[in-house]
């Protein structure tokens, strides 16, 4: 499974609002400038996140957005299955499985365990979390390894 540009601006989307949100409506044209995504793209993304009823619009010269609901109530898993869709790393695995093989094929041991680790990080983190590991400054730096 590859996160699309989109469910990850989703999140980050999402993460900023619950990090500038708490005091007053959060303006897009803020959040695109924050987190540098297109305001195009990120009108398209608050969409599906107004419509979901994740997030709570009110126009005026003091419009802009806000969550719905408090951010432990908001898995990550929430968000990006919102925005993409199935999360799972085969097609074998997804909500329409027509395989014929399925209940032979020892590679679905193999996929299924990967999914179900996906969904349980995604699943089990809240944008609470997220804010938290934002206030302690964890961040991760990573290494790409060279193949």
């Amino acid at each position: 499974m590859l996160i699309s540009a989109k469910g990850r601006y989703a999140l980050r989307c999402m993460l900023d609002i619950s990090l500038n949100g708490s005091e007053e409506n959060v303006k897009l044209k803020n959040i695109a400038e924050r987190q540098n995504i297109p305001i195009k793209y990120l009108e398209q993304i608050i969409s599906a996140l107004n419509k979901a009823d994740f997030v709570k619009s009110e126009r005026g010269p003091n419009g802009g957005y806000r969550l719905s609901k408090p951010p432990e109530e908001y898995t990550v898993g929430m968000i990006i299955k919102l925005i993409e869709g199935d999360t799972a790393p085969v097609s074998c695995l997804a909500d329409v499985n027509d395989c014929e093989r399925s209940d032979r094929c020892v590679s679905m041991i193999l996929w299924k365990k990967l999914n179900d680790a996906v969904n349980s990080v995604l699943d089990g983190t809240t944008l609470a979390d997220m804010i938290d590991w934002s206030s302690k400054g964890q961040f991760i730096d990573i290494e790409i390894p060279n193949y």
